[in-house]
């Protein structure tokens, strides 16, 4: 009787196990439709699709190849690690089939190479060599964006950056922080991307959206870019051991109140770019607002393209900022300095004023063959430096230049240390044959104290790890 009794016992408990059995392979888990998927195809390739919650805490490593299968987010608290060596390829794309790396406000991206092991970021038809695509093409992918929260001087602090749609909520920027800390990046080459995502509407090589100080961003190149190589909206970052080559826009573009610092920022320029700096003030609805776009610049190397009419720098909208110790060579015009005045020809707020008011200082720097002067000891400044007023005010007569404005800037260009002199570089070799090391500006805190004008010394730091000089 007890033996049977033990029998049905066991006999129910099997039972239930077979049915708890049953229901769990009956059981229909479903995918979260949010989440990102890394799809590995066993060739060393892994796809990333975002759906909507980015990387999360991941780890992009140098055995795999890294393919961004549309915008691919790093979402606030989350951290992507890049390992030196690593290969990260955008697939191609235009409007919202666009392939791009954001890094989100409150995200970090921690990418550091070597000089021998840099990390790349290219078209998915392109290679690690750089030779799976022709060297100029532009426009394969989208590019790197990272997001901050330090201050720009826009009317509202959240603000969508310029290409990704602004439905996307993660491609805000702006905030209060100016210490913020979007990460790192060093010894990456960003290549090939700028494609469009709507009309006249493409994604620079390196987007920096009210990027605070927080963040190192040092021995960056951005190459064959569609649109800018570098811009910068707002924000404090400093960024230095910049090389920017043969994009088709502007080199170095800021705007929107951008406050930080550069040092060692090198331009090379083919026949289709535009300037080595666009530098804008502030957006349309708030030009003269605070903070002032007013960015210290020291040892720039800009080298121009005559045959392609390329212009030196232009600043405009009440920009101001400043290039110290920086040599400039074979642009076909000069600095473009904007000039506004109201009816009665009475100076308003502009870049012009903004020299005037000692925000805008272009000191102790060298310029060869630019708006073709190249006699150091009879040079022009007026052709060097042209104060213009906007192209719409340009055939009223009311708003020509007043001469003692062009004097007043032609006087000050030789007093502030500037000169005309061959450095003897190009665009195969930017270290200087005739080393520029005479009349340096003092340099102010937070920036090397070097001997030398320009970006280099007497050897390439681009050399090796670069697409340029490899």
């Amino acid at each position: 009787m007890k033996r049977n009794y033990l029998k049905t016992i066991l006999f129910v408990f099997f039972g239930l196990a077979v049915m708890l059995s049953a229901c769990k392979k009956d059981e229909i888990i479903e995918e979260d439709p949010n989440a990102t998927s890394f799809e590995d195809d066993g060739n060393g390739n892994i796809t990333v699709t975002d759906k909507g919650e980015g990387t999360g805490d991941y780890t992009f490593t140098s055995d795999k190849v890294w393919i961004l299968n549309g915008l691919v987010f790093v979402n606030e608290g989350q951290t992507l690690t890049i390992e030196a060596g690593t290969l990260i390829k955008g697939k191609p794309g235009t409007g919202e089939n666009a392939s791009a790396l954001i890094v989100a406000r409150g995200g970090k991206i921690n990418a550091v190479g070597t000089a021998t092991n840099p990390i790349i970021f290219t078209a998915e038809a392109d290679n690690a060599e750089g030779t799976g695509v022709d060297a100029g093409a532009r426009g394969l992918w989208g590019g790197l964006i990272l997001l901050g929260k330090a201050t720009t001087n826009n009317l509202t602090t959240d603000k969508a950056i310029e290409g990704i749609p602004t439905s996307e909520l993660r491609g805000l920027y702006g905030g209060t922080d100016d210490a913020d800390n979007s990460g790192t990046l060093k010894y990456v080459s960003i290549r090939h991307g700028g494609t469009d995502i709507g009309e006249a509407n493409e994604i620079n090589g390196l987007t920096l959206g009210a990027v605070g100080s927080g963040t190192t961003i040092d021995y960056v190149e951005i190459v064959a870019n569609n649109d800018d190589g570098i811009e910068f909206f707002g924000g404090s970052v400093m960024v230095k051991h910049a090389l920017v080559v043969n994009c088709k826009d502007d080199s170095y573009d800021y705007d929107e109140g951008f406050h930080g610092k550069g040092q060692f920022w090198v331009t090379i320029h083919d026949a289709d770019s535009d300037r080595g700096g666009e530098h804008d003030g502030g957006p349309s609805d708030n030009e003269t607002g605070s903070p002032y776009a007013t960015p210290v610049i020291y040892n720039a190397t800009y080298i121009g393209a005559i045959a392609g009419e390329s212009r030196t720098v232009t600043l405009r909208d009440n920009a101001g900022g400043t290039y110290k110790n920086s040599i400039f060579v074979d642009f076909y015009k000069g600095l473009d300095i904007e000039y506004l005045q109201d009816d009665q020809a009475n100076m308003v707020q502009c870049s012009y004023k903004m020299w005037e008011d000692n925000y805008l200082n272009i000191e102790n720097n060298v310029f060869y063959n630019v708006a073709g002067q190249t006699d150091g000891g009879a040079y022009d400044a007026a052709s060097l430096f042209k104060i213009s007023v906007p192209k719409d005010d340009q055939d009223n007569p009311l708003y020509d230049v007043p001469q003692d404005k062009t004097d007043a800037w032609t006087t000050a260009f030789a007093g502030n240390g500037n000169s005309v002199a061959d450095p003897g570089i190009s665009s195969t070799n930017p270290v200087p044959a005739s080393a520029q090391t005479g009349n340096l500006a003092a340099y102010d805190a937070g920036f090397e104290n070097v001997s030398y004008k320009g970006a280099f010394d007497n050897t390439n730091w681009a050399a090796g790890w670069t697409l340029t000089f490899k």
